[in-house]
């Protein structure tokens, strides 16, 4: 029996596309708790703040 390894190469980015890729990444975890926090529908709203209770952020 013949077993092979695929190497796909590392590729690392550079300070600029890590920048970029934080940058993104930062902005849609505020988009995603801020819009949660101030939602209209308060099952969603709830949600969230249970969420943020259980992992430590206050909110009141």
């Amino acid at each position: 029996m013949n077993i092979s390894a695929v190497s796909t190469g590392s590729t690392s980015l550079s300070l600029s596309q890590r920048l970029i890729a934080g940058s993104l990444a930062l902005l849609l975890g505020l988009t995603l708790l801020v819009g949660t926090g101030f939602a209209g529908d308060y099952r969603l709203h709830n949600g969230a703040h249970d969420t943020r209770h259980a992992m430590g952020f206050p909110c009141h």
